[in-house]
């Protein structure tokens, strides 16, 4: 069974990406053909990158780069779910990117952007040239949330529309169809 990473990419307070993200999480987990790994950002709490050598080289000197090296190595598939802030994607989940290098390489990764009247599909945008420098493979679905905040309930919950829930399970499908395709290049690269 494929291990898919939930990266929740907002680190703010009182962000609305946590109940998408665990809304994404729910539906993933229901889906049953994906092991999940939750990585929030903010619990990981990555400081501003501080690593001395190049993240090509793998010559990791800080025990959380390390552990976060450990965890995405492990992972065969990724959905970020991810604000938009200032037509761009939070400096969060850049600086989560950034870390690494060859643990990205050729794995497939989901966007889930919410944002204003764009949904989020700047930031998307805005994360192709990185997701490329990677060797990251988008799905050609996103999933994207305009106006999200009036989709959070009074008790916090994220209450998705019925084309939403669909366009999840759609990338759900393509990332287990892009692992299928990508594990052998990956094999082959190590």
């Amino acid at each position: 069974m494929p291990k898919l990473m939930i990266i929740v990419g907002s680190v703010r307070e009182g962000r609305i990406g946590l109940p998408i993200a665990q809304w994404v999480h729910h539906i993933a987990e229901t889906d049953g053909r994906f092991e999940i790994d939750w990585a929030d950002l903010k619990e990981i709490d990555l400081p501003l990158m501080d690593e001395p050598n190049h993240p090509r080289l793998g010559q990791y000197t800080r025990d959380h780069t390390r552990a976060w090296s450990q965890r995405v190595r492990a992972v065969d598939a990724f959905i970020f779910v991810q604000s938009e802030y200032n037509h761009s994607y939070p400096s969060g989940l850049k600086n989560a990117l950034d870390y690494l290098y060859t643990e990205w390489f050729r794995k497939p990764v989901a966007t889930v952007s919410y944002g204003g009247v764009s949904g989020g599909t700047r930031s998307v945008v805005a994360l192709r040239p990185t997701l490329a420098a990677l060797g990251l493979v988008p799905t050609t679905v996103n999933v994207e949330l305009p106006w999200a905040a009036k989709q959070i309930a009074d008790n916090g919950t994220f209450q998705p529309r019925e084309r939403q829930e669909e366009l999840l399970v759609s990338a759900l499908d393509e990332l287990v169809n892009l692992n299928e395709a990508l594990t052998p290049l990956r094999e082959a690269s190590h």
